[in-house]
Formats: C-alpha cells, structure tokens, sequence
C-alpha cells in the first residue's frame, strides 16, 4: 500500500498542470456545497430568530364588527374581547396549549432623571414565554405578582434608555399615570420586524390584574381586555401544510381550523354567527413561518442541486484524467504485467490515483470553504441572517459524496487498465 501511495503522488507530480486543474474543479465544487450549504442554514437560523422576536406560531385574536344576523341582533354589532372571553379559549378549545389576555393603552411614564409617552401592556405570566420576553437584567414576571397585584414594571430597551440613560433600572422606582410602581426587570434589545402594537423595544409590561385594577381601560365595560394572544399545539401547527396548495405553494385557505374552533366559542359567548368572519379578528404568525419556511427549503434545494452538479463535474475531470493516464501509460502497464503484476495489481494503482487525487482536493476544499465562511462572519449581518453557519454533517456529507464520486470515476478506466493483455499493450503506439 506505501510503494502504491508513493507511486500515485508522482504520477499526480508527473503531469502537474493536468492533475492541478482537474483537482481545482474538485475543490471549487467542495467550496461551493460547504457554502451554500452554510449560506442556507444561516438564511434559516436567522429567519427563526426574527420570527421568534415576535413570537413563532402565535395568535393574535382581536374582536370585530358582526357582518350576519343572529339570535335577534342585527349586523354590525361591536364584539369587545373580555377576560372571561380568554378563559374560555382556555378551557373549550383543545386545540390551544397556552392563552393570555392582554390589556393595552398608552400612559405617562416618569423616572428621576426623564419622561416619556409610552404604551403600557398588561400581561400574565405565561405570555412572557410565548411572546419572546427575555432580559437583559432582573427577572420575569412570576405568579405571585399577579396574584398580589403587585406594582412592578418590565421596561423594553429603547424606552429604558430614554428613561434611564446607561444606568442600572433595577428597583428604580417609576411613575405610570401618577401611580408609583418599581421596575423589576429590562427587556434585551430585540431586533423585531413585525409588531401588531409597536415594536417591545418601546413598551413598558405590568401584571395583567395590576393594569386591570390600577388602569382599565376607558369607556368600556369592567373585564374588557384589548387582545388575546393564543399558542396552538404542536399538532394543530403541524396541520398546516394541508390547507396549502401543494402545486403552487400557496395558501389555499387562510382561515384554517385553530381560527375556526376560536370563533366558534366567542359565537356561543356572544351570540353571534360562528360562520360570521367579521366578528373576529385573528393574526396567526403560523402561516409567516410557513411561507419562509418554504422559501428556505426551496432556496436550500436550489443550492444543493447546484453542489451536486458542481461535485459531479469534478468527477467527471477524475474520470478524464483517468482514462487519459490509461492511455498515455499503455506499454508501461505492459511492461509491469510481463514483469510479474497482477490484474489486481494493475486496478489498485489506478483506483489509488483517483482516489487521493479526490480526497487532497476535497479536504483542501472544505477548508477553504471553512476559511472563506469565518472570514464572511467577521462582517455585520442583516437581521434576517445569522452567517455562514458551517454544518460539519453537511461539510462530512458532502467530502464523503465526492470521495464516492472520485471512487466511481476511478473504477472504469482501473478496471479498462487492468485488462489490457500484456502483448497489446507493449506494442500499443500514441
């Protein structure tokens, strides 16, 4: 095996410009299956990120106008959302794993050292998780705050800058309308491109009873709440596919069955037309993440077929130079048949040229690719774009297909060497 290794590097060496341009045609095509592939799960990863800003695979249920007649009442009755309304999703629907009131409205805020307008959300804990709360300092919201009705505040970046400056708001003590509450807790800069109240880097959250208590809101029955936010089960997301026309990637129906079983019980809650889609409103970011989703795989696909094709390529130059060196070393074959080498002999030589001439230049390729995907990472990145993140399954797949594709290559022209007879082969002339 050493004397076969040694024998094929200079036969590589012998024929410098041919095996240099056949191995640049392999490296280019591990480059360009490591990044894409890495150009793609970065597309991926950061897509799941600005999705989850927002929160991924919520609903955002709101009360509307009554377009159908019902029960007696006439059309274009207002539906306002209230907490009993929220309890009920809890307790009816099978199809919703997490549900959370939500009161809205805009407040004066002051701190010691400034003022601002901002708007003032009030939520239960378990919206916090479902929503993408997450901090930079202090803590979340617990039960025991609701509970107690306490006065404590969570502050979003932005509006904690404008408040506070750079300092530490940790137990600083704020004012909301006048009333004294004490901030528990700042919100991590979120880089969010969709909002249906304004982005959280603004807004200031308190206990959804402690708002309820302290701030309803005006000029609306006792219990009335501004939205609910809603998780669905796992299965009913994983439903979703169906309700896409699989030839054209689109959504064939929009209101699919989480939105159907949700109007159903504010119908019987309210009196109105379960059938009636104007009595309520609901934003569902499921079918954002679809829609991207399938815009990644397929962008994915394109650049995995892309690969694939360069790899084949570049065992097609495998084979090529192959069958070339059969050519050019007939009598040679010949000689080292007449003076004791065996078929198997023969086939291995040739099998070991193209299988290191594949594996040099794959390995140098990845590395490469490697190389060029940190350097790109030292750059910003847009918010929909984590990197090039470098997937070493995806980098060891694809060194071990082209290993393959150099082996299959190699196999013809080994087999086509090692059968020449010896007296054909010794009086074989270019």
């Amino acid at each position: 095996m050493k004397e076969a290794f040694l024998q094929s590097l200079q036969n590589l060496r012998a024929n410098k410009l041919r095996s240099f341009l056949t191995m640049f045609g392999i490296l280019w095509g591990m480059v360009s299956v490591v990044v894409l592939s890495a150009m793609g799960e970065g597309f991926q990863m950061g897509n799941e990120k600005v999705l989850k800003e927002l929160g991924k695979n919520i609903g955002i249920v709101w009360g509307g106008r009554t377009g159908l007649q019902a029960g007696g009442e006439r059309a274009g009755r207002v539906i306002r959302l209230n907490i009993e309304d929220a309890r009920a999703f809890e307790a009816e629907s099978a199809m919703v794993a997490v549900v959370s009131p939500e009161l809205q409205k805009g407040a004066v805020v002051k701190s010691a050292y400034n003022s601002a307008s901002s708007s003032i959300n009030g939520i239960e804990p378990q919206y916090q998780h479902i929503r993408t709360i997450e901090l930079e300092a202090g803590r979340l919201f617990t039960p025991q705050d609701e509970e107690q009705t306490a006065r404590v505040a969570i502050i979003g970046f932005d509006m904690a800058e404008q408040l506070f400056g750079k300092r530490s708001i940790i137990g600083e003590p704020v004012s909301i309308n006048g009333l004294p509450f004490t901030v528990v807790g700042k919100i991590r800069k979120k880089q969010q491109d969709s909002n249906y109240s304004g982005p959280d880097n603004n807004k200031i959250f308190l206990p959804f009873a402690t708002m309820a208590r302290d701030m309803p809101l005006k000029d609306a029955p006792p219990g009335t709440i501004s939205d609910i936010i809603v998780a669905p089960k796992p299965w009913v997301v994983d439903q979703l596919p169906r309700t896409l026309d699989e030839r054209t990637g689109r959504i064939a129906d929009i209101r699919w069955p989480l939105e159907s079983n949700l109007r159903a019980i504010l119908a019987r809650h309210h009196g109105f037309d379960p059938d009636d889609t104007q009595a309520m409103a609901m934003w569902d970011t499921s079918l954002n993440t679809l829609m991207f989703d399938r815009m990644i795989g397929n962008m994915k696909r394109f650049f995995s077929v892309v690969g694939i094709v360069t790899l084949a390529l570049g065992g097609i130059g495998v084979m090529n130079i192959m069958l070339i060196a059969v050519k050019e070393r007939t009598k040679e074959i010949g000689v080292r048949k007449a003076l004791g080498a065996t078929t198997g002999n023969i086939q291995r030589q040739f099998f070991l040229e193209g299988f290191f001439l594949t594996m040099i230049s794959g390995g140098a390729g990845m590395l490469l690719a490697i190389g060029l995907c940190q350097l790109v990472n030292l750059a910003p990145m847009p918010a929909r774009f984590a990197g090039m993140i470098v997937s070493w399954e995806t980098a060891l797949l694809g060194l071990g297909l082209l290993v393959t594709v150099g082996v299959v290559t190699s196999t013809y022209p080994a087999r086509r060497a090692a059968e020449l007879p010896p007296v054909e082969a010794l009086r074989f002339e270019m």
